[in-house]
């Protein structure tokens, strides 16, 4: 009887570690596709370095989850007390930095505040430099999202450094202007109207409410696939930790 539920605990253990080495697979395809051929993601962000951090955070992934996988079906097929030692211990990690993690967004979500991202903007937004991260990120979701500022164009009037850059000429950025189609590559209705603040040629809604009302289902989506996660992972290291003292 003990024979059967080991050998039942080691074949559900392989199953399991095969399918996380083919979402391992799966993301380092992603993230090797995302840094050959990245057009289709400039519209999203268009920053260069972030697209780059992108890519090899989902190199990393993948990776770590090809080795977690071979290392726990390898393991269970071999009954490898070694190999299922250092799956655990990698589970685990992996276990306790997410934990870290989620207790890390908890307290500084207020960092996420509409009131955060105004006061950043006005104080850090230097216009069409595409040569600073923060004004390029912020050119690229107003450009994606059809939005303007935080709050709407007005946050742009208190824009220190955006107003000094233009000499007070511009009421808006031209990340602003509204775009056929809306994406960076589609002609402006008018550039001059729209720097203008004229609202026909305007985006007038702000980014937060647009950005939020886009992603508010995915938050929710996102929460549950991450207690999904720690759920295996936690089932994962039961798992390893069974078969490792079943095995003689």
């Amino acid at each position: 009887m003990e024979g059967d539920c080991l050998s039942c605990m080691k074949y559900l253990m392989f199953v399991f570690n095969f399918f996380i080495f083919l979402g391992g697979a799966c993301l380092l395809g992603i993230g090797i596709w995302v840094l050959v051929d990245p057009t289709g993601f400039r519209e999203i962000v268009a920053a260069n370095p972030l697209l780059i951090t992108g890519a090899y955070i989902l190199l990393a992934m993948g990776g770590l989850l090809v080795l977690l996988g071979f290392l726990g079906c390898c393991g269970a097929v071999r009954e490898s007390k070694c190999l299922l030692l250092l799956f655990f211990l990698f589970i685990l990690i992996i276990f306790l930095a997410e934990l870290s993690a989620a207790v890390l967004a908890f307290i500084f979500r207020e960092n996420l505040t509409r009131e955060f991202f105004t006061k950043e903007l006005t104080k850090h937004y230097q216009g069409s430099n595409d040569t600073d991260v923060f004004s390029a990120t912020w050119n690229s979701v107003m450009i994606a999202f059809g939005c303007c500022g935080v709050n709407g164009p007005e946050d742009f009037k208190f824009a220190s450094v955006f107003r000094l850059l233009t000499l007070d000429s511009d009421e808006v950025p031209e990340a602003c202007c509204r775009r056929e189609p809306q994406t960076r590559a589609g002609v402006l209705l008018s550039r001059e109207e729209c720097l203008l603040g004229r609202d026909p040629f305007l985006n007038k809604q702000g980014c937060y409410t647009v950005i939020l009302n886009a992603f508010e289902t995915y938050v929710y989506l996102a929460g549950a696939l991450a207690i999904g996660v720690l759920a295996i992972e936690l089932f994962a290291m039961i798992f390893a930790m069974c078969l490792f003292r079943g095995i003689q």
